[in-house]
């Protein structure tokens, strides 16, 4: 069999397969062609052998409308630094924007962009150091009617619907935002992600709200509203969602991971189940920077490789039910994403301005979009 391109050699983790194993990758029309040992007859071949490779990585919670809003970023840039081939954007954009999000910066990016459309008609729009409004504050700007026709009129790259809740995004509406996002999720049959913030409202007013399937992002957030109490233990409604099926995603941003909350959490058997950066205009150069020092700093806190691919893979790809996606599986989208391992002194910085001292990062080696290679940047 002729294939367009082989990656020789590398470590391939790939927690769809159970896989954990030196083999080469083969590409051919876009999609994965082949895993074993010794593949040979491509057009190039690229020698990756002492270096890591996963499915291609999905960062499920970003915020790419660049230019477009005042939190978005380049999108390629994020994903070239972090070996991304998959952005999902957490609700830059509402019904009333979602059109141009689509054509001015989704459909002319080499880099796979989904989205979460937000509740909110005009999505997150004042999102900045000196000016901070929340999109979910004034009830006049949320309408589920409209949610639902624009996700429905773009439902090729729409994966569900965006929330943000808590006194800063929503303010006097309190929990409301968070009743018509699931009205207009379970209309469209689609998943929610939900953001919290400082109370109000409480994550005892939100959690029981969540279905299986829907996403609670900035899961280990600082105090106030952490998910684990004073003594480091979990709180009820955290434990139940998770019963439930909720998942729970880092979210890291500008001030929504703390080392604190991550270590209680870890310490009481509650791994995050998806790993994303919510990496912004205020959150990309520091302290989430992107998705490789994020999952950087889970590795250092005790969880596996393999449990870090997964929750950058395989779990996201679940949760926007794109099973085409976070896998090496034969036919699969031909994505990958190469790392290297590096071990070290590596600082890293929470939201609350906690140092953590690791020994290992992850460093982006190179990706394969849609069968081809790309080079990345460090």
């Amino acid at each position: 069999m002729s294939f367009d391109l082989i990656l020789k050699g590398g470590r391939v983790v790939d927690p769809s397969q159970q896989l954990d194993a030196v083999r080469d990758v083969a590409f051919a029309g876009g999609k994965v062609a082949a895993i074993g040992e010794s593949l040979s007859g491509a057009k190039a071949t690229r020698d990756v052998k002492g270096r890591i490779v996963t499915p291609g990585l999905i960062d499920i919670h970003t915020h790419v409308y660049w230019g477009g809003t005042s939190l978005g970023i380049d999108p390629v840039a994020l994903a070239l630094r972090s070996a991304v081939t998959t952005l999902i954007d957490a609700g830059s954009a509402g019904a009333g924007n979602f059109l141009g999000f689509r054509r001015h910066v989704i459909e002319p990016s080499p880099i796979r962009i989904l989205a979460y459309v937000n509740i909110s008609f005009p999505g997150i729009f004042a999102f900045s150091k000196p000016v901070m409004v929340g999109e979910s504050n004034d009830i006049r700007l949320l309408d589920a009617g409209e949610c639902v026709r624009i996700a429905r009129e773009h439902q090729d790259l729409v994966v569900g619907v965006k929330v943000r809740v808590g006194g800063t995004a929503s303010g006097p509406t309190g929990a409301t935002p968070l009743y018509l996002a699931l009205d207009a999720a379970d209309e469209l049959g689609m998943p929610m992600m939900a953001h919290l913030d400082r109370l109000p409202p409480a994550r005892h007013e939100v959690l029981p709200f969540l279905r299986a399937g829907d996403v609670l992002t900035h899961c280990y957030r600082p105090f106030p509203n952490a998910p684990v109490k004073g003594d480091g233990r979990l709180r009820a409604e955290v434990l139940e969602a998770r019963a439930r099926g909720v998942l729970f995603d880092i979210g890291h941003g500008g001030g929504s991971f703390a080392f604190r909350t991550a270590r209680a959490a870890m310490a009481h058997n509650f791994p995050p189940d998806i790993i994303s950066s919510d990496a912004h205009s205020l959150s990309v150069d520091g302290p989430a920077f992107d998705q490789l020092v994020t999952m950087s700093k889970l590795l250092c806190l005790g969880m596996s490789l393999d449990d870090v691919v997964r929750a950058s893979t395989e779990t996201p790809a679940r949760a926007i039910r794109r099973p085409e996606l976070g896998t090496l599986e034969v036919g699969s989208v031909g994505d990958a994403s190469v790392l290297d391992l590096v071990g070290g002194e590596f600082d890293y910085v929470d939201v609350v301005g906690e140092t953590v001292k690791g020994d290992q990062r992850l460093f982006p080696a190179g990706m394969v979009i849609a069968g081809a290679w790309r080079d990345t940047q460090v």
